[in-house]
C-alpha cells in the first residue's frame, strides 16, 4: 500500500523523488515528508545507513537503483512522469551525465518541479568547485558578521546548509509547484546556498544602509557589540543570554538586577558607555549560578533566556509544553515544524535502509512484475 494513504500533513498527495545526497537536500526532503509529502529516496545499491538515528532521512521509503544501467535510468524517468517534485544535490552536470537532467525530466513530465541544491549555484566561476557550508557563507558576508573581534566563528551549518540551502529549496519547489498546478508548466529551481545565505543577511544590509552596522565585527548592535544583546558567563560556568534592545525592556532588566541607579546604565545606546556597562553585566551575572538568574528573570519581559545544550533544551518547561522535541525509538529529535491547525504534520517513519522498499515502491508507482523482473535481470536494481 502506498505510504501516501496514511501520510499526515498539508502536503499529502504530493509525490517527491529525492536522489540521495548530503546535508541540505536530504533536510529539505525530510521537511517535505514531515508535512505529508510522499518522498521516495533513490539510493545507491548496497549503501549503508537507515534506522532511527539517521534523523535527516526520516519519513520516506527507499528504492535502490544502479544508475549506470540504462534500464534504471529509464525507470527513474518513468517515475518522474508521475512525480510532482524532484530533488537532487549533486554538482552541476552530474544529473545530465546520468541522463536524468532537467531537459530529459521535463520532456517526460512538462509539469515537473525540478529542485537543484548546490553551494555555489548552477553557474558562475565557482560552480564546479568543491566547498562546504563554511566556504559558502564566507563568500556572502555572513561569516564575517559572526563571532568576536579577533576571529569569525563557524555557526555550525545552520546558516548555510539548512537556512540558506534547505529552506530556500523547500520554499522554491513549493512556489514552483503552485505555479505548475495553476499553469501546467514545470520548471527548474536553482537553490544555491550562496544565494540563500546572502538573502538571509537582509536585516544586516538594512542596518548597514542606515549606519547601524558600520563598525568591525563584534562592535555592532546585533553581533555582541551591544552589552545588552549578548551572552554572559555565570558563577557555575553556564551562560545566560539577554536581548533587551528596547528601552522599556532594558529598564526592566536593570530593575530586576538592581542596577537602575548604576552610572553605567544611564545611557543605553551611547556606545561610549558600553565598556563600563558590559563590565557591570559580566560582574553581576558571574556572581550567581545560572539557576539563580532563571528564577529571577525567566518569563519576564527582560528578554532573557538561559543558554542550554541540546539535552537541557529538551527538558526546558516551555519546550516540553510545546512538544518541540520528540523521541522516536530512543532518538531525540525536533518535531515537525511549522504547525498547522487543520493538517498537522508528523514524522512518518524512521529512516529506511537503502533499497528497503525498491519493489514495493516500483509497484506503487505503476511498474508491472515483468518490468521489475527485467530491471533485476539487467542489473538496474539494488
Amino acid at each position: 500500500m502506498p505510504t501516501d494513504t496514511k501520510a499526515q500533513g498539508p502536503l499529502r498527495g504530493v509525490k517527491v523523488l529525492e536522489f540521495v545526497g548530503l546535508g541540505p537536500a536530504p533536510f529539505c526532503a525530510m521537511l517535505l515528508s514531515d508535512l505529508g509529502a510522499e518522498v521516495v529516496r533513490i539510493d545507491r545499491p548496497h549503501a549503508g545507513g537507515g534506522g532511527p538515528a539517521e534523523v535527516l532521512a526520516r519519513g520516506r521509503r527507499s528504492a535502490a537503483f544502479n544508475l549506470k544501467s540504462p534500464g534504471a535510468v529509464k525507470a527513474c524517468l518513468s517515475m518522474m512522469k508521475s512525480a510532482h517534485i524532484v530533488l537532487e544535490g549533486y554538482r552541476p552536470g552530474v544529473m545530465e551525465r546520468l541522463g536524468l537532467g532537467p531537459e530529459e525530466a521535463l520532456k517526460a513530465n512538462p509539469a515537473l518541479v525540478y529542485g537543484r541544491m548546490t553551494g555555489w549555484g548552477q553557474y558562475g566561476p565557482l560552480a564546479h568547485a568543491a566547498g562546504h557550508d563554511l566556504n559558502y557563507i564566507a563568500l556572502t558576508g555572513a561569516l564575517d558578521a559572526i563571532g568576536p573581534k579577533d576571529k569569525p566563528v563557524p555557526p555550525v551549518n545552520v546558516v548555510g546548509d539548512f537556512g540558506g540551502g534547505s529552506m530556500y529549496l523547500a520554499v522554491g519547489v513549493l512556489a514552483a509547484l503552485h505555479h505548475a498546478r495553476t499553469t501546467g508548466e514545470g520548471q527548474v529551481v536553482d537553490a544555491a546556498i550562496v544565494d540563500g545565505a546572502a538573502h538571509l543577511m537582509g536585516a544586516v544590509h538594512q542596518l548597514d544602509a542606515i549606519g547601524m552596522w558600520s563598525q568591525p565585527r563584534g562592535e555592532n548592535l546585533l553581533d555582541g557589540g551591544a552589552p545588552f544583546y549578548d551572552a554572559y558567563r555565570c558563577a557555575d560556568d553556564a551562560f545566560v543570554s539577554i536581548g533587551a534592545l528596547e528601552g522599556e525592556f532594558f529598564q526592566l532588566l536593570i530593575d530586576k538586577l538592581g542596577l537602575s541607579d548604576h552610572p553605567a546604565m544611564q545611557a543605553q545606546y551611547d556606545a561610549k558607555s558600553w565598556p563600563a556597562m558590559r563590565q557591570t553585566f559580566e560582574e553581576t551575572f558571574a556572581s550567581q549560578p545560572q539557576a539563580h538568574w532563571i528564577d529571577l528573570l525567566d518569563g519576564t519581559d527582560a528578554c532573557f533566556a538561559p543558554v542550554l545544550d541540546t539535552k537541557a533544551a529538551a527538558e526546558n518547561p516551555h519546550m516540553k509544553a510545546r512538544g518541540v522535541f520528540v523521541e522516536v525509538e530512543g532518538v531525540r529529535q525536533a518535531a515537525p515544524a511549522p504547525r498547522f491547525s487543520r493538517t498537522p504534520g508528523a514524522i512518518q517513519s524512521v529512516a529506511p535502509v537503502p533499497g528497503e522498499h525498491t519493489e514495493t515502491v516500483l509497484r506503487d508507482w505503476g511498474f508491472s512484475d515483468a518490468e521489475i523482473a527485467n530491471l533485476k535481470n539487467d542489473g538496474g536494481l539494488g
